[in-house]
């Protein structure tokens, strides 16, 4: 969603502050030998000719590179997300596969504002009050596109007989049956988090450690998946 990302995709990896995380887990991979590495990213990372360049980044430490392509939902994360695993494995999760929670399911059982941490109402202008009682589920108050013109929206009421759509970062939702934004620890429930987890800092990067995590249900049964794989090798 980087308005600012660089054209070139190799400026990207080299040349930008975030793109060079990947070449550290690289370095670090190189120095710790792991048996196993797994490095989570959006799928755009692994887009030609960026998947080619990182084979051969992970091939000169002496590592495969596999991208597996994971559907958070379908191991029962209440949100979607598509993302990319890039490992020296090929991740197999069959037979983990779960019906997700819909919206309400997630949200049901919540005590009220307060009892919980990380589950506080959080403010709205007079304006935007008035324009959120006039959304209808799926519906979203803003609307804008990335540095790759694909459209997002952002402030959507959720459909509660639904999986909440993807979680980012910046993402903002819309209570199905009450007019107000989704606390955080409502939006950590759409990410499997259990309300035991809390989250540190400011509201809005209460709300980062939420979108840009790995959600814990799927994070378990990679888990689960990894530790067979150590026993068998």
């Amino acid at each position: 969603m980087n308005k600012k990302r660089k054209l070139d995709p190799l400026d990207r990896l080299l040349n930008d502050a975030q793109g060079r995380l990947v070449m550290e887990f690289i370095r670090l991979v190189d120095e710790l030998r792991p048996k196993i590495y797994i490095m989570e990213n959006v799928p755009d990372l692994v887009e030609e000719p960026l998947g080619r360049l990182l084979k051969r980044f992970f091939a000169r430490i002496g590592y495969p590179a596999h991208f597996n392509f994971v559907e958070a939902h379908r191991y029962g994360v209440p949100s979607k997300r598509y993302r990319v695993f890039i490992s020296n494995l090929k991740i197999d999760l069959s037979g983990m596969e779960e019906r997700p929670k819909c919206v309400d399911e997630a949200l049901n059982g919540l005590p009220p504002f307060g009892e919980l941490p990380n589950h506080l109402p959080i403010k709205v202008g007079v304006v935007r009050f008035r324009k959120i009682r006039k959304l209808k589920w799926g519906e979203a108050l803003f609307t804008f596109r990335d540095s790759s013109n694909r459209v997002y929206r952002n402030w959507v009421r959720l459909h509660p007989k639904k999986v909440a759509p993807s979680i980012h970062g910046k993402s903002r939702f819309i209570h199905p049956h009450e007019d107000r934004l989704l606390t955080v620890r409502e939006q950590a429930r759409l990410m499997s988090f259990p309300d035991n987890h809390v989250f540190f800092g400011g509201i809005n990067t209460q709300f980062d450690q939420v979108g840009e995590s790995v959600p814990p249900l799927l994070a378990k049964k990679l888990a689960k998946f990894a530790l067979k794989a150590l026993n068998e090798l």
